[in-house]
């Protein structure tokens, strides 16, 4: 168990760490605004897919200043039928940038994810859903 472990905090360093090195590279995964804010889902190859992602999600104000989430949450649902959804959680962190935040996330298999992200800091509090497909 501790080398699964091991190995899951592994990869969660290296995709987050890598995440610096490709980030002028970034591709639009989906933007989805609010009355609230605008958020940009960011990824190195622009969608997500089976296994571990990493991402950057970008908030800003409607008129385009970075918005002080504070702290930012982003889970995922898939449902089937004759199942329970499927819930994954993201780990979300603030990135040096305001407004830029560097997450990671794993899927077992691919399909439309319901996206749910939340935040509540000093640029204020709300959350949004949208769909994303993972393939």
């Amino acid at each position: 168990m501790k080398r699964a472990k091991t190995a899951v905090l592994l990869v969660v360093l290296v995709l987050a760490g890598g995440i610096g090195t490709w980030a002028a590279d970034l591709k639009v995964v989906h933007t989805q605004k609010t009355k609230e804010a605008v958020m940009t889902l960011k990824s190195e190859a622009g969608t997500w897919h089976p296994g571990p992602n990493a991402f950057v999600l970008e908030l800003t104000s409607p008129t385009g200043q970075p918005l002080d989430a504070g702290k930012v949450t982003l889970s995922t649902s898939m449902t089937m039928p004759g199942m329970a959804p499927m819930i994954t959680g993201a780990t979300v962190s603030a990135d040096k940038t305001p407004g830029r935040y560097l997450g990671t996330i794993s899927f077992p298999d691919g399909g439309t994810r319901q996206v749910t992200v939340a935040w509540d800091g000093p640029g204020g509090k709300g959350s949004t859903r949208f769909s994303v497909p993972v393939r």
